[in-house]
This record gives structure tokens, sequence and C-alpha cells, in this order.
């Protein structure tokens, strides 16, 4: 339900409907409110705790803002930031090697997780200089996938770490062009389907069946689709 919510968030602020982003904010906000509620029931914490906490880190967490470290670049901010952040997963799991992935959750959509991934990895140096690196890496990947689909039996757990490892290029270029790779897809996913009920729409007013149809009529419903 809490995911299912955030979405909806996220839905309406792609939409930019204000309207709708007020009522999903409520509706986020009831769940924060149900859990801490909760929490106080269990004798754990309550929602001052919460606020409070969520405080105290956002002061930790900017020296450079509240106190008295200096940065005088965004990449500087960046660099702290993952810093004490390391620093605080390293006291919370109580060991000295706790990794700067530690936080990144493996239940959100994977292609959030891997955006999270290169976003923590590259804040300590881990990196392609530039996009246009990134994109040769795919084209190396691509080549690799080709290599497997021309083999006489395919294995189907080799192609799919293949494409495993293109998606995650990919996510890299996105990240580096500064698209969230994740809404663009979500973006990519409107549009087909907006193109697609063009394709029923036409087949319905002529009384056509898409199932007896060729692909060639479809793919003709399509580009008009993109025209309109």
């Amino acid at each position: 339900m809490t995911v299912e919510e955030a979405y909806e968030v996220v839905e309406a602020i792609e939409k930019k409907d204000w309207k709708e982003l007020k009522g999903e904010l409520g509706d986020l906000a009831f769940q924060v409110l149900f859990y801490a509620h909760m929490a106080r029931e269990a004798g754990e914490f309550d929602i001052d705790d919460v606020l409070n906490t969520v405080r105290e880190k956002m002061i930790r967490r900017h020296p450079h803002v509240f106190g008295a470290i200096t940065a005088e670049t965004s990449v500087e901010v960046l660099r702290n930031w993952e810093e004490i952040k390391s620093n605080e997963r390293s006291v919370s799991a109580g060991r000295a090697d706790a990794s700067v992935l530690d936080g990144v959750s493996t239940k959100v959509p994977a292609l959030i997780e891997a955006h999270q991934l290169t976003s923590r990895s590259a804040r300590v140096g881990f990196d392609w200089e530039s996009a246009a690196g990134a994109l040769k890496k795919l084209d190396e990947e691509a080549e690799e996938l080709r290599q497997e689909l021309q083999r006489g039996n395919v294995d189907r757990g080799r192609v799919a770490e293949e494409l495993g490892d293109m998606f995650l290029v990919l996510v890299n270029v996105s990240r580096l062009l500064g698209v969230d790779a994740e809404i663009a897809l979500r973006s990519t996913n409107r549009k087909f389907r907006r193109r697609f009920a063009h394709i029923e729409g036409e087949f319905r007013r002529r009384g056509w069946k898409m199932e007896s149809s060729r692909v060639a009529e479809m793919e003709r419903f399509w580009e008009e689709g993109k025209e309109a």
C-alpha cells in the first residue's frame, strides 16, 4: 500500500496535477502517521521522534549549510554527504567494513536500485568520465548479446545475464545525462499506451480484428498515432 501511494504521488507530479498531488500527498502522509501511531502503541517511537530524527539527519549531513565545513561545488557536497553517510553506516552496522551500497534497498524496482547503486559508487569515483564512455560500453554489451544469440544452442541464462548488463549500462547512460531511468521508462510506457490505444481505436472504427490483421497495418496506425 505504501509503495502504491508513493507511486501515485510520482504520477501526480509527472502530470503536474496540483489538485491530485495535494490529495496523494495527504494519502502518503497518512501512511507515515499510521506507522508512527503503530510504533507509539508498541512503545517504540512517535511522530515527534520521526521528525526530530530527520531534522538531526539533515543538520548532520549538511555541515556546509549548518556547520563550519566549506564546500565550493556540488561534487564536494556529494562527496562530503557520502563520507558522512559511510561513517553512519559503519557505526550502525558496528563494523568498519560497511559498504557505500549498504543503504540501497533490494526491494525497490530494479531500475531504481540500479540508479541508486551507480549513483553511490560514482560519488566515490567509480564512474565513467562521460555518457559517451558509457554508450561505448553499451555497444560492447550489445555485441556480446549478439554473439550469444548466434550460438547454436542459445543459453537463456547467459542471454538474461547479457541483457541485465545492458540495462545496467543504460541506467548509467541515463544518470550521466541527468535523466532518471525509471521516470524515463514510465514516460515511454505512457506514450506506448497512447499510441496503442490509437491503433485499437482505428481497428474498432473499421470493424477489424487485430488478431487476424497484418503487422504492417498496425504499424501504419502506430505511425499515425505518433503524428497525432
